[in-house]
């Protein structure tokens, strides 16, 4: 049998995972509860999702939804034991899975920048148009507005005749 996951969220109390999901033969859709068992607010997510996702009786269900989506339902839970509102619980999960321009990235740990690294591949792939997709142009060329002065660079200055 096949699943075509539509919706995933979670339920506070009890604590359950709520997945909603077409059946690919009965083309019906139903809502299927799975209950989060031995989940503290110590309980590392990532595993938490992984556990979920490998269980053998929620697999089936589970298969076309993925890892991380799961890892942030599970945080969402966990933040829920440790106090916050769901408001504060988004906004820190976004806060922490986004990239900010201005961010130094030289100044984060190897875990922090492997996840931040880890975002910006998920982003690029995202975004990234392949040779099969409609909109896809080979050669695209883009001018770009000059809002002002351009500022010159030393290093690319053909004044200099080739002198080091």
């Amino acid at each position: 049998m096949a699943y075509i996951p539509r919706k995933c969220g979670v339920k506070f109390k009890p604590p359950a995972i709520v997945l909603i999901y077409e059946d690919e033969n009965t083309k019906k859709t139903r809502q299927r509860l799975i209950p989060v068992r031995n989940f503290t607010k110590f309980s590392d997510c990532g595993q938490a999702a992984e556990q979920m996702k490998n269980n053998p009786r929620h697999q089936v269900y589970l298969d076309r939804v993925s890892q991380q989506q799961l890892q942030k339902l599970y945080q969402l839970l966990r933040d829920s034991l440790n106090g916050l509102s769901l408001d504060q619980s988004l906004e820190t999960f976004l806060r922490e899975n986004s990239i900010n321009a201005e961010e130094d990235l030289n100044k984060l740990d190897d875990n922090e920048l492997a996840k931040k690294k880890k975002i910006m591949d998920e982003l690029f792939e995202k975004n990234r148009r392949k040779p099969s997709d409609p909109k896809f142009v080979y050669d695209l060329e883009v001018d770009f507005p000059e809002d002002g002065q351009i500022e010159s660079c030393g290093w690319d200055d053909d004044d200099q005749d080739g002198e080091f």
